[in-house]
């Protein structure tokens, strides 16, 4: 059965909001991200916002993972937006244009960069702090949020658009989560790869998209998750970023766990209950004065 576009909106709306369990919000809404834009009116890109009561002034753009095909919107976006929210975080769960709608690069870093930008510029009327915007992606979102750390400079696609801003489209701190690495043709996850690059395979396209030989200096601080067994997307993507980053000196942590798999997301699942990989990510958040103390 085809679902239309607007009962499509309004079952992730409701997904969105029943996820959540804390019984006070200071604020919620869904954001367009291109509305008004020249040129992007059938972009189908938007932002769920959740700002709790006890919001600490920390914000993170999610990216839900889905081999760049599709997103998984429940378990890696709007549960990881529920956790964040109970720490005080205020949440923008990331609708990218993915591949099933036909959406190849560079949509989907157009996507991240313009969020980024959008949470920033309206930090004020969200209270938030303009420099503690933070970016998790899992899967080939964890991809995204690490293009979205490294290519702020060199790749800024929105001057391309003819958009300008002042605030920077780099997040402060990076956390990939099961991530997408590389595109080499021997370790790639050759359905995001494909899903991302489209027709163009390009030996200089596969090199450009291997994030492993991407990282710059000013790499925002990272924490990137894997396990050892994962069998969507090879342990080998996550050891090939962890040595790019120690390479460039990049504050960051590595969190391996030997079994897990892929695609826990943010789930009370058995991987979850084994090892509360998210309450060492808290902690992390905290020593880095991401999150107060």
């Amino acid at each position: 059965m085809k679902i239309s576009k607007r009962n499509r909106i309004a079952l992730i709306f409701f997904v969105f909001f029943s996820c959540f369990t804390q019984p006070f919000f200071a604020e919620r809404r869904i954001i367009e991200l291109w509305d008004g834009v020249k040129g992007m009116k059938n972009a189908p890109s938007a932002m769920f916002m959740s700002k709790p009561e006890n919001a600490n002034g920390t914000a993170v753009v999610i990216c839900p993972g889905g081999s760049y095909h599709h997103l998984g919107m429940y378990n890696e976006g709007h549960c990881t937006a529920k956790w964040f929210n109970s720490l005080g975080v205020t949440t923008f769960v990331l609708r990218y244009r993915v591949a099933e709608g036909g959406f190849h690069h560079p949509n989907q870093l157009q996507d991240v960069q313009r969020a980024v930008q959008l949470v920033r510029e309206n930090a004020g009327s969200y209270g938030i702090d303009a420099h503690k915007v933070g970016a998790i992606g899992f899967s080939a979102g964890g991809h995204l949020v690490t293009m979205a750390g490294a290519f702020a400079d060199t790749d800024n696609e929105l001057e391309k658009l003819g958009i300008r801003t002042d605030v920077s489209l780099r997040p402060d701190f990076v956390v990939p989560v099961y991530p997408v690495v590389s595109m080499r043709d021997d370790i790639a996850n050759r359905w995001s790869r494909r899903s991302l690059l489209g027709r163009d395979m390009s030996e200089e396209r596969k090199e450009k998209f291997s994030m492993e030989k991407q990282i710059p200096p000013d790499m925002p601080p990272t924490y990137l998750v894997a396990c050892r067994n994962d069998r969507v997307v090879m342990f080998e993507n996550s050891v090939l970023l962890d040595r790019a980053l120690t390479a460039q000196n990049v504050p960051h942590r590595f969190a391996v766990y030997d079994t897990g798999g892929h695609g826990f997301g943010m789930l009370n699942n058995t991987f979850m209950k084994k090892y509360h990989w998210n309450e060492d990510l808290e902690l992390w958040l905290k020593e880095t004065g991401f999150l107060p103390e």
